[in-house]
C-alpha cells in the first residue's frame, strides 16, 4: 500500500473542496452581505481579497487537518469516524475564520452575521465530507475485498492461533489483515500452525521479524500457559510503531475491555499507542521548535560564555559529541559542551560520578546549573529530541539495563529530552542501578504523557537550574 500516494490524494482533496468553498462563499456574502457589493456584481472577480482567500484559506485549512492528525493511519479511516473528526475540526475551523476574517464586515443585519457562518460551515462540511466519503469508500472496499491490506504476525503458535487465523480467513468482509506468518512463545519441534502459517521465529526475535518482514499489524493469540510471556512480549512490541491487538477471554469481554471496531471483524482488545492525543503531540512539536528557537537566537550570549569557559578551562574542542539511543531505538548525534577533560571515555564507556576525576573545574559548574545540555536545543529543533522526555543513553549500557529490566525498551516509544522527571529526581544517573531507579518515573511519564505534565516538569527544571541544585 502506498501510503504517501494516498495521503497525497487526500490532501488534494481537502485543498479542493476548501478552495471551492471559499470561493463560493464569497460570492454569497459580497452578493447577500456587503453593502457596497450588493450593486456592483461585475466587481466581485476584481476584489483582490477573493483571490487572496483562495491561497490562504485551503492552506489554513490543510494545517489545522494535519495538526489534528486527519492524515494519521490513512489506510484505517471509518466513514462513521470521518463523518465526526470532519464536523467537529470544521466548526472549530470556521469559527476561527470568522472571527479572523468576517467579524468586521459590512452588513445589512446581525443576522446576517449568523447566516454568514451557517453558510460557511455548510459549504465547508458538505464539501470536505463529500470528496474524503469517497475516498474512505474506495479504501473500505478494496480492503473488504482483499485488494489491499495490512501486513500481520501472529505470535502464537497453537491452538488458539489457529482459531484466530480461520476466523479472520473466513469473514465475508475482510478486515484487511494479510497474514505473513506467526511466531512462537514456548519452544518447541513442530507447531500446528506450520500447517497455515510459515514460521518465522521466536517471539524474542520479534523487533527484527518486524523490520524485515514490513509488519504492521501483531496479533497476540498464545495459550493460557503462556499467559506469564505477555508483558514480555508486548515489552518487546512497544518499541515498534504497529497495531497490536490481543484474543480475548470471557472475562475480558463481562469487564468490557473488548470493544467493537467492525461489525464483521474478529473480536479483539486493541493496545493503544497513542501515548497523547494527536492535536497535543503538534503542540509538543510546536513548543519544542519554538523554545529552541528561542534559546539558540536570544540564549547565544550564554553560549558564548559557556564556550569561552569551557576553551579556558581545559584544552581540547568546545563541544562533546556522542551517539545516544532515540525514538524507536534509533541511533543520533547528541550534542553537548565538553565537562570532562579530553578522551575521558577512551575504552569502555564510563558513568560520571560526584568525584569524577575527569570533571574539570568549570564542567562542575556547568553541570550544576545544566550549561553543559543547552546545545541540545539544536537536537530538538532537527528533532532527533523534545524539551521533555526520558534521557537518551548509550547502547552500551542500554543493553546492562535490559539484561536487568526488560521495560526499558519502553523509553524508545517516545523522543529523548533535555529533561525529563526522572532527571528532576535524580539528576546524572551513577551507575546502572541508579538508572534503573529513575527508569520508574520516565515509565510513569509515559503513561502520563500530557503538555500539562511537561509544563509541570520544565517548571521544576528551571527551578533546580536556578537554584544550583543539579547534580
Amino acid at each position: 500500500m502506498n501510503k504517501t500516494l494516498q495521503v497525497t490524494k487526500y490532501v488534494f482533496a481537502d485543498l479542493l473542496s476548501a478552495f471551492l468553498a471559499w470561493g463560493f462563499f464569497f460570492f454569497y456574502r459580497k452578493m447577500t452581505a456587503d453593502l457596497f457589493f450588493t450593486n456592483q456584481k461585475e466587481q466581485i472577480l476584481l476584489d483582490n481579497n477573493l483571490y487572496l482567500g483562495l491561497i490562504i484559506i485551503p492552506i489554513f485549512w490543510i494545517t489545522i487537518y494535519a495538526l489534528t492528525g486527519s492524515y494519521n493511519k490513512i489506510y484505517r479511516k471509518s466513514r462513521l469516524g470521518e463523518l465526526g473528526q470532519t464536523l467537529l475540526i470544521t466548526i472549530i475551523g470556521v469559527t476561527i475564520i470568522f472571527f479572523a476574517c468576517l467579524l468586521d464586515d459590512s452588513v445589512k443585519t446581525y443576522h446576517s452575521y449568523y447566516q454568514s457562518f451557517f453558510i460557511l460551515f455548510l459549504l465547508q462540511f458538505s464539501l470536505t465530507f463529500l470528496f474524503r466519503f469517497i475516498l474512505t469508500s474506495i479504501n473500505a472496499y478494496r480492503i473488504h475485498h482483499r485488494v489491499i491490506g495490512f501486513h500481520t504476525l501472529i505470535v502464537g503458535s497453537d491452538k488458539n492461533a489457529i482459531g484466530i487465523y480461520n476466523e479472520i480467513e473466513s469473514q465475508l468482509h475482510s478486515s484487511g489483515n494479510k497474514f505473513v506468518g506467526f511466531v512462537n512463545v514456548k519452544n518447541s519441534d513442530t507447531y500446528p500452525m506450520q500447517e497455515h502459517l510459515l514460521y518465522l521465529g521466536n517471539y524474542k526475535d520479534i523487533s527484527e521479524i518486524i523490520k524485515y518482514n514490513k509488519i504492521e499489524e501483531v496479533i497476540i493469540a498464545i495459550e493460557p500457559s503462556e499467559h506469564k510471556s505477555i508483558g514480555k512480549i508486548i515489552a518487546e512490541l512497544d518499541a515498534s510503531d504497529i497495531t497490536v491487538k490481543v484474543i480475548p477471554d470471557i472475562h475480558d469481554i463481562l469487564l468490557g475491555s473488548v470493544k467493537m471496531t467492525s461489525i464483521f471483524g474478529a473480536p479483539l482488545i486493541q493496545i493503544s499507542n497513542e501515548l497523547m492525543p494527536v492535536w497535543q503531540r503538534s503542540i509538543k512539536r510546536i513548543m519544542d521548535i519554538a523554545a529552541s528557537l528561542f534559546c539558540l537566537v536570544v540564549g547565544s550570549p550564554i553560549y558564548i560564555f559557556t564556550a569561552i569557559g569551557v576553551k579556558l578551562s581545559s584544552r581540547g574542542p568546545i563541544f562533546y559529541s556522542h551517539e545516544r539511543i532515540g525514538l524507536h531505538g534509533k541511533p543520533f548525534l547528541m550534542h553537548k559542551f565538553r565537562s570532562m577533560v579530553v578522551d575521558a571515555e577512551k575504552g569502555i564507556p564510563q558513568l560520571s560520578s560526584k568525584s569524577d576525576s575527569r570533571i574539570t573545574r568549570f564542567g562542575k559548574f556547568m553541570r550544576k546549573v545544566r550549561l553543559d545540555e543547552i546545545p541540545q536545543f539544536y537536537n530538538v529543533l532537527i528533532g532527533d529530541m523534545s524539551l521533555v522526555g526520558p534521557r537518551p543513553e548509550r547502547q552500551f549500557f542500554i543493553e546492562q539495563i535490559l539484561r536487568k529490566t526488560p521495560h526499558y525498551r519502553l523509553l524508545h516509544k517516545v523522543k529523548p529530552g533535555i529533561t525529563s522527571w526522572g532527571q528532576v529526581k535524580f539528576g546524572y544517573a551513577e551507575n546502572v542501578d541508579q538508572m534503573i531507579e529513575r527508569l520508574k518515573y520516565d515509565i510513569l511519564y509515559i503513561e502520563n504523557m500530557s503538555l500539562s505534565v511537561d509544563l509541570k516538569i520544565l517548571i521544576y527544571t528551571i527551578l533546580i537550574v536556578l537554584q544550583g541544585r543539579g547534580k
